[in-house]
């Protein structure tokens, strides 16, 4: 007698294998958009500067710390949120970050001081540190090959793109509710974020290792970049030439040296200090510092000039961006061409030197100026050269890297990029607010200046790559034994 085989409770193999892939199919997604929100937070905020100085008081360069307190967090622990994901479980780093960022989103939107809000910002940057090392460390390890690829190159189009769809963000956000619901839309982003990640996200495997972490390294470096980036905004009140000055900036080097000691006599180092003298990953590195400080300060100045001079909305300074963001995209995509024929040293002397062009016709701006004929002229020139210089300076240090260390020296290529950022508006802010005025047609004297500096500071990048980047023929010869090769941010 046969009976019919009572229902089982458990999946087939083929019902097991379907689930798999289609939380697979949406595991990138999900990573690309918890990225795009923390980029998001960087320029989205540049947009909406004037309208949270007039409403928490701000003035002079203090406006800028509103985005220095989170680039100079999330720059300066980048390495420390890798080696975590690393030891202590990439999904477990992933959520905490996402928690910290939540939390400290929620914090800002309610910030009803100056302090407050910059205290807020930092924590904003602590989790975005941890969450964005996470998820890059979760693509590199669900994909490979071709596909590993291609999630990559969408990794690398967020980090572009969103600079360009946060001004339009932070306008639109800006000019129709108030420049909180910045920091309120990300609530409902990362709940969902939340939700997903623990359906798509690969659960950790391995307990959390505490020991390696280098708590010890992480908090000497990001209080020595704290140091220098603090004494330059302050040193147009206290004085370039005050003891104050000159203990935050030269106690902030004497730590970054103590860092790079301390690094080199512990096992298991946040970066191996030493391939910082290959020519291609420690030119790039000083190269990534300017070319990463330049637009970060070419976002800000055109945003305060916009606003504060020449009396634009939010959102019509958010649409100015649209030529700058598809500039940067023609010289970002003619990057890869040119670097292949010809290295990186040629192309970034030459990126730098048009950049500083534009930087100058920019330093022009006057107090009853023109942006058709005072700022978009100089803002698309400045834009293709940046373009072509990002990508180049990212492919100069992340080209001939060991499989073993890929993770360090991508690590390493977004602090520079995060760092760079963060003393480009701490110095350029400082000079813009050298005319002691930051509203009205006064304040275009200082942004100019600033604009004249940043045309200094890409002349003088332009030379440096010639003198530290290696030659074609040396740098091609890397590149053909690693295509694959690309920037990430």
């Amino acid at each position: 007698m046969h009976h019919k085989p009572k229902h089982s409770t458990h999946h087939s193999p083929a019902d097991s294998t379907d689930a798999h892939a289609k939380s697979h199919r949406w595991l990138l997604p999900v990573l690309l958009v918890a990225q795009l929100m923390v980029i998001l937070d960087i320029t989205a905020v540049n947009i909406a500067l004037p309208h949270i100085a007039m409403d928490l008081k701000m003035s002079g360069s203090t406006i800028s710390w509103t985005i220095t307190s989170y680039s100079l967090i999330f720059g300066s622990l980048l390495l420390f949120g890798g080696r975590a994901a690393d030891l202590l479980g990439r999904r477990r780093m992933f959520v905490t970050g996402l928690g910290v960022f939540t939390a400290s989103s929620f914090a800002s939107a309610m910030a009803g001081s100056a302090a407050m809000l910059f205290a807020s910002r930092a924590g904003q940057g602590l989790g975005a540190a941890i969450l964005s090392p996470a998820a890059l460390s979760i693509i590199t390890s669900a994909y490979q090959g071709s596909r590993r690829a291609k999630a990559l190159s969408a990794w690398g189009a967020v980090g572009g793109a969103g600079a360009a769809v946060g001004v339009l963000v932070g306008g639109v956000l800006t000019q129709f509710t108030d420049w909180r619901t910045i920091f309120y839309v990300n609530l409902p982003v990362a709940a969902v974020l939340l939700f997903a990640s623990l359906k798509v996200v690969p659960a950790d495997t391995q307990k959390p290792r505490w020991r390696g972490l280098d708590l010890a390294g992480a908090a000497l470096a990001t209080t020595s970049l704290a140091a220098i980036v603090y004494g330059i905004t302050q040193a147009h009140s206290a004085g370039w030439t005050s003891i104050q000055t000159h203990v935050c900036g030269i106690g902030g080097l004497a730590g970054l040296a103590a860092f790079a000691i301390y690094e080199l006599h512990i096992d298991k180092p946040l970066l191996r200090v030493e391939r910082i003298a290959d020519r291609a990953v420690g030119g790039g590195l000083v190269l990534m510092l300017a070319v990463a400080g330049t637009i970060f300060g070419l976002f800000l100045l055109c945003s305060l000039y916009l606003q504060n001079v020449l009396g634009w909305g939010p959102l019509t300074t958010g649409l100015a961006f649209v030529p700058l963001a598809l500039s940067a995209g023609i010289g970002s995509h003619a990057a890869a061409h040119v670097i292949s024929k010809h290295g990186v040293r040629g192309p970034l002397a030459g990126s730098f030197a048009v950049a500083a062009v534009g930087m100058f016709l920019l330093s022009r701006v006057g107090a009853h100026g023109s942006y058709l004929t005072d700022v978009l002229p100089g803002m698309l020139v400045a834009g293709v050269a940046l373009g072509v210089a990002t990508v180049s300076v990212s492919m100069a240090i992340l080209t001939g890297t060991r499989q073993e260390e890929n993770g360090m020296i991508s690590g390493l290529n977004s602090t520079g990029h995060e760092i760079g950022g963060t003393l480009g508006i701490a110095i350029f802010s400082t000079i813009a607010a050298g005319s002691g005025a930051i509203l009205g047609p006064q304040a275009a004297s200082g942004i100019g200046d600033a604009f004249l500096v940043a045309a200094l500071v890409a002349s003088l990048a332009s030379v440096m790559a010639l003198a530290l980047l290696p030659r074609a023929q040396h740098f091609l010869t890397k590149l053909a034994l690693n295509p694959q090769a690309m920037p990430v941010h």
